[in-house]
């Protein structure tokens, strides 16, 4: 019974210590490598039974090679010398590079142009297309203006809901309202500000109004901000430009939102409210209803501020990034 017992018995009937996963892993890992060598040390014999000789690795049989070409080449020669010579040779023939491939007119066109000594720099994006930024827009001292106050200003709606009462009944009459706005901009110690009219303690609007029947919506903005922030006298009156549309609001119902998108599920909108940017003069003389307040409000106290402003100001910001801004002092 001694001699039976083998170390192999032995092994069978002992439980292996578990080994760790990790440590698993890479005997897993190491046996995989010795197999394969294995298999290409085998692979290497058979071709190397196949071809008369045993199977060596690629940079030994091209030295054998050029050896036995040599000794062929001061010998009478040999055609199989000659054939194992001729994948070298083809191999050196495409590892050259093809005429002229250091020059600069066959080089691939990069995204970064580089000069004769000089640090590299980024080439455009798309450099088949032009820039183009905002608008540019002079912006002057707060200061160089004048106000003024003329006759009050009848306001027709004291409260939103009797000014959605007084739009569902004018929509039945004439159909969708159409409305003009402008953003009037001037700087205080150079940063942006924007001309709002106080109606109320808590209610800030831009100057502009509603249009009429088949008015042109320039025209019909001049005549707004006319009646809300001019003199009536000629000489006296503002050199409005209007120039950019800012945003396009549309009103979907006679409720009080408004939104900068026409609702999939809305086919008749009650209100289109276009924004406009109004350039001022260097200098001019604003004249306000004595029942209404002008204020000049900046862009970091109006932005994301829609508790106290509303959507279409608040966002005002975002809109006008686009704008290049020249500060004049």
């Amino acid at each position: 019974d001694e001699e039976d017992s083998s170390d192999d018995d032995v092994k069978v009937h002992l439980k292996p210590t578990p080994m760790p996963p990790q440590t698993a892993m890479f005997v897993r890992a190491a046996d995989l490598r010795k197999e394969s060598k294995k298999r290409k040390a085998s692979e290497r014999a058979s071709d190397g039974a196949r071809g008369g000789g045993a199977g060596t690795p690629l940079p030994k049989l091209e030295r054998a090679e050029s050896n036995d070409s040599k000794r062929s080449k001061s010998s009478d020669g040999s055609a199989a010398a000659a054939k194992a010579v001729v994948p070298v040779a083809s191999m050196q023939l495409q590892m050259q590079p093809p005429p002229g491939a250091g020059e600069e007119s066959n080089v691939f066109p990069s995204p970064v142009i580089v000069g004769k000594h000089k640090r590299p720099k980024f080439a455009p994006l798309l450099p088949g297309m032009p820039f183009k930024s905002g608008p540019i827009v002079d912006l002057y001292p707060l200061s160089n203006y004048t106000f003024d106050s003329k006759a009050p200003t009848r306001i027709k709606d004291h409260s939103a809901k009797e000014k959605l009462l007084r739009m569902e009944k004018n929509y039945r009459k004439r159909g969708r309202r159409e409305t003009v706005e402008g953003v009037i901009l001037a700087h205080v110690h150079g940063h942006p500000h924007v001309l709002l009219l106080q109606y109320t303690k808590e209610f800030f609007k831009l100057p502009g109004g509603r249009l009429r029947p088949a008015e042109n919506e320039i025209t019909g903005l001049k005549r707004k901000l006319k009646n809300r922030m001019a003199s009536d006298h000629e000489t006296l009156l503002p050199k409005w430009e209007i120039s950019d549309l800012l945003a396009v609001w549309w009103r979907p119902s006679f409720e009080n939102y408004l939104y900068p998108y026409i609702p999939p599920h809305i086919t008749a909108p009650k209100e289109r409210k276009r924004i406009y940017l109004v350039a001022l003069p260097e200098k001019c003389t604003f004249t306000i209803p004595s029942n209404l307040k002008l204020c000049a409000v900046s862009l970091f106290h109006m932005y994301n501020n829609m508790n106290e402003y509303g959507p279409i100001i608040s966002t005002l910001p975002q809109i006008l990034s686009r704008c290049t801004f020249n500060i004049n002092n």
